[in-house]
């Protein structure tokens, strides 16, 4: 403040920094002042390469194992075997180690590009300065120093700066001080800093230091930037995987072991204990390599990238569908829900307000015409006219500005802009009015007082108060209203029952109401708050808000999907049904309710009235804060909201999932919330829940997979070994198995977009197990029948398929191999669908499922025919192939078998993600 004052105040600064509070910057001096002062940019952490995603991809300590022994074997094999054939087994761990590490660090490295875009999506935050002499709205990052800032509820503090002036100013500092205490801005006490919200009031500021230079920037500096937390499925699917790796670990322990031990046990029979040759010591560090591959194919480290990468996607498409997702766990959070608390204004309706009815003088008016000659013909006298004028532009929160083409625009909210066109098409003059009274106080709307009202002083000199709100609030502080010839006259019982009548029958035509009004008071020294008592009456007018289209069929399919949509509004309870029915959401039996009636309630009351409130009108923050909070809590719903305001925070705050609006919301409202909604749509919100299923189930999907393929690797492995002393599947081909099963099985299954059949599912229980008794029953039903088949193989497939000779062992093993994979291609595409027989539907349009079967075919092909030397297989005739090829496609009728055999489904309260609705009393 010292520095301040030494300075010359807020008009010396100004002057320091060549900026007049009317003019504002020159848009030819910016890049200027980003040379002198800095951009508004913080700096950020340099992204990280991909060679160093490769090197975090090397740290897992099974690779490295592996790579030891394959160093081993190649010193080993050079020695006994010789250049080059003893570098074969040795190099092709190494190269199979190679591509899995190359294959993750590709993953990876895309997957935080996606996040990096979606980070800079976040990020697009756009704020109102004065240029130029005139008002336009700029992205944050080009802020400069000098720029006369605009400030008003709900925005975030873009940069340092000091205030100019405003009204009534309260500023939320907790981010910056701790201190949950707001703090009031005013001439005495003017600065402010970047990263704070305002959360009451409005303002106008000169920016003294962006970027780095900030308060909140030097903050940054100190702080090292965390990457996102685990989804909560992320941490059930690691729990799986942990479990499971344990389980890989003791059958690759008990292999090792029971190998080891027969080896030893042959070599002491014949009589060779003490004869130890270097091509023993390879047999033993073979059967040690094929432990450790057999954990490698035990961990599923393929489920965590399965949920990043199914998350990445749908996040990736919901961008392109106008949500953007702003924490990962919401995605799939959001295909649980089963509950949606929606806004109405510009959530269901179109947010773009036309005045349609008004009532003046004592008379109803419809508005048909958008031409002032229209209007006009309404034949209201000049007095009238003339207060009328006064009503709407000098109590308004809009202001006009001029755009590059020189035509004049309307900044502010739309229920301000329908009322100040309104007042234009009446052949109003903003300027005008506003040049000839002086504002002496604003109290700003907000959803507490549900009013806002200003105090103004006269050309004459006198005082005089407006008022403009919600039709019952402000009706009450009326004690007169104006006659057809502009004169105060008393209201007594019967008008006022007869504008309570007016209001309810705007709003039952789904008209939002308001009420404006004035008060001339005898004081001009008057000091104190704006009256809130003796108002003249002067016009209740009726805006109108279309809904939006497709929003009725939206709110049908959220309710045949199990979710219930409820209402939560601010409005007029008349206003409130009209639109809720227009929009499908009160149904017969529904109950619509107001704020104040909710608020009174007990717990016991709540208990029985929450499940069938549809509508809350004349609602506070508080009301829906409560309403989400007993959801939760009392009835265990998984409950999404939506909100734009500064008010909806704690609501956002407390659902499972929070909605801003990207549109109308506030920038705290986007930073509570999880998914901001960039058209503020409803039907978007549904694509959201539709993607969130879909990752739910992508990931069941996939998990089936894996975990069949576990099963039938771990126990071909272990039996083979306990039985005739070898391993059928070598570490190079299970390490290739890995690849199917990881990486690209996760490619293929995770990233399935959604069907509408998702939607007709009840919503996935919160306690519901995420392997359901179906997949169980899929899972051991395919296990069993690779299992056999590849028993039958190994146990007698040298006289079943005639193979004699010396390579006889290595041929049975490549067709064992073979088998196995194609088992795996075949039950890849089982998977697509747990519970529906049709497995096709839409697989040739999902080309990432279609290039991922195409890509393990071919590189399969190249393997066993190209690659014997490393993969230890031998090339096979195409009678060969076509047998293994056939055998696994037997896992097709076999899965169809499998999905005929009833599950029984336990609680039905609990949903497994695959059950259908109970029919509806129309089709029971």
């Amino acid at each position: 403040m010292k520095g301040l004052k030494k300075n010359g105040g807020v008009d010396g600064i100004a002057e320091k920094v060549s900026v007049s509070f009317e003019e504002g910057v020159r848009t030819s001096d910016v890049s200027t002042r980003q040379k002198i002062y800095g951009c508004n940019r913080y700096t950020e952490k340099p992204p990280r390469s991909f060679l160093m995603f490769v090197w975090e991809a090397m740290q897992d300590l099974t690779l490295i194992i592996l790579m030891i022994c394959a160093l081993v074997s190649i010193g080993v094999g050079i020695a006994t075997e010789g250049w080059p054939k003893g570098m074969y087994d040795g190099l092709g761990i190494i190269l199979s180690v190679f591509l899995v590490v190359m294959v993750t660090a590709a993953s990876d490295y895309n997957q935080s590009l996606q996040f990096r875009d979606l980070d800079r999506e976040k990020k697009k935050i756009s704020i109102q300065v004065t240029r130029d002499g005139r008002k336009q709205e700029i992205s944050i990052y080009d802020l400069v120093v000098g720029d006369v800032v605009q400030l008003s509820i709900g925005d975030i503090v873009p940069a340092d700066g000091i205030y100019i002036s405003g009204y009534s100013l309260v500023i939320d500092e907790s981010s910056l001080s701790g201190e949950s205490e707001p703090v009031n801005v005013y001439e005495n006490k003017p600065l402010l800093l970047s990263g704070t919200k305002v959360q009451d009031g409005s303002g106008k500021m000169i920016v003294t230091a962006v970027g780095m230079r900030t308060e909140w920037g030097k903050l940054m500096e100190t702080l090292s930037e965390g990457g996102e937390d685990e989804t909560p499925l992320q941490v059930k699917l690691n729990g799986v995987a942990t479990v499971i790796g344990k389980i890989g670990l003791a059958f690759a322990v008990l292999t090792f072991l029971v190998l080891t031990v027969r080896f030893l046990v042959e070599k002491a029979l014949r009589h060779e204990f003490t004869d130890w040759s270097s091509s023993d010591a390879m047999t033993l560090l073979n059967y040690f390599a094929i432990a450790v591959t057999i954990i490698v194919v035990a961990v599923p480290e393929g489920l965590p990238l399965a949920v990043t990468l199914s998350l990445a996607f749908a996040m990736k498409k919901l961008m392109n569908e106008k949500a953007l997702v702003r924490h990962l766990s919401a995605c799939e959070t959001m295909g649980s829900a089963t509950c949606i608390c929606t806004d109405k204004t510009g959530t269901l309706t179109t947010n773009c307000m036309v005045v349609d009815k008004i009532w003046i003088r004592g008379k109803t008016e419809v508005i048909k015409s958008r031409h002032s000659e229209g209007i006009l013909e309404m034949g209201i006298s000049e007095g009238v006219l003339n207060l009328l004028f006064q009503v709407i532009f000098q109590n308004t929160a809009c202001e006009t500005s001029k755009d590059e083409n020189g035509k004049n625009k309307i900044l502010g909210t739309p229920t301000e802009k329908a009322l100040f066109e309104f007042g234009l098409l009446l052949g109003g003059d903003f300027d005008a009015q506003r040049k000839d009274f002086q504002i002496m106080k604003v109290e700003p709307f907000n959803s507490v007082r549900k009013k806002m009202s200003v105090l103004v002083a006269l050309p004459s000199g006198e005082l005089r108060a407006f008022c403009k709100g919600a039709s019952e609030i402000v009706l009450k502080m009326c004690d007169k209203f104006l006659d057809d010839s502009g004169k105060s006259v008393p209201l007594f019982e019967e008008q006022i029952l007869s504008i309570s009548d007016v209001i309810n029958g705007f709003a039952s035509e789904a008209l939002r109401t308001l009420c404006l009004a004035f008060k001339d008071l005898d004081d001009p020294a008057y000091e104190g708050s704006i009256p809130d008592f003796g108002y003249t009456l002067v016009t209740v007018v009726g805006i109108k808000d279309p809904v939006r289209p497709g929003v009725k069929d939206a709110v049908q399919t959220c309710l045949a999907a199990g979710i219930t949509v409820r209402m939560v509004t601010g409005d007029n309870i008349n206003t409130a049904k009209a639109i809720a029915k227009e929009c499908g959401i009160l149904t017969e039996g529904g109950l619509a309710i107001e704020g104040p009636e909710f608020r009174i309630m007990n717990p016991q009351q709540m208990r029985e009235n929450i499940p069938k409130i549809q509508v809350m009108a004349r609602s506070l923050p508080l009301d829906k804060h409560t309403l989400v909070t007993n959801l939760r809590n009392m009835f265990k719903e998984v409950v999404a909201v939506t909100g734009d305001g500064t008010n909806d925070a704690p609501a956002l705050h407390e659902a499972d999932i929070g909605l801003s609006m990207g549109i109308a919301g506030t920038e705290v409202a986007k930073e509570s919330a999880d998914v901001i909604i960039m058209d503020d749509n409803f039907r978007t919100i549904l694509n959201v829940a539709k993607w969130g299923r879909a990752v739910y189930i992508n990931i069941q999907k996939f998990v089936q997979f894996q975990l069949t393929v576990n099963v039938v690797a771990l126990v071909i492995n272990f039996a083979s070994a306990c039985i005739t002393g070898s391993a059928p599947l070598t570490a190079v081909q299970l390490l290739w198995v890995n690849m199917i099963m990881d990486t690209l099985g996760a490619l293929a299954l995770a990233t399935e977009p959604p069907n509408d059949g998702l939607m007709k599912r009840a919503p996935v229980g919160r306690g519901a197990s995420f392997i359901t008794k179906t997949m169980w029953r899929n899972i051991f039903g395919q296990s069993i029948y690779q299992l056999v088949i590849l028993a039958v193989l190994q146990f007698d497939g040298k006289r079943l398929l005639g193979l004699s000779g010396t390579d006889a062992t290595t041929m049975l093993n490549t067709v064992i191999f073979n088998t196995f994979v194609f088992c795996q291609v075949f039950n890849e595409i089982n998977s697509r669908d747990i519970e529906k027989i049709n497995v096709f539907r839409g697989m040739f349009s999902s080309w990432i499922f279609t290039g991922v079967m195409v890509i393990t075919v071919v590189f399969q092909v190249i393997i066993v025919e190209f690659l014997g030397t490393l993969a230890s297989t031998v090339p096979l005739s195409w009678q060969m192939w076509l047998f293994c090829v056939l055998i696994g496609a037997v896992s097709m009728p076999v899965a169809v078998v499998l999905k005929c055999i009833p599950v029984e489904r336990g609680n039905p309260k609990q949903h497994d993600g695959y059950d259908a609705l109970p029919p509806g009393p129309d089709q029971a």
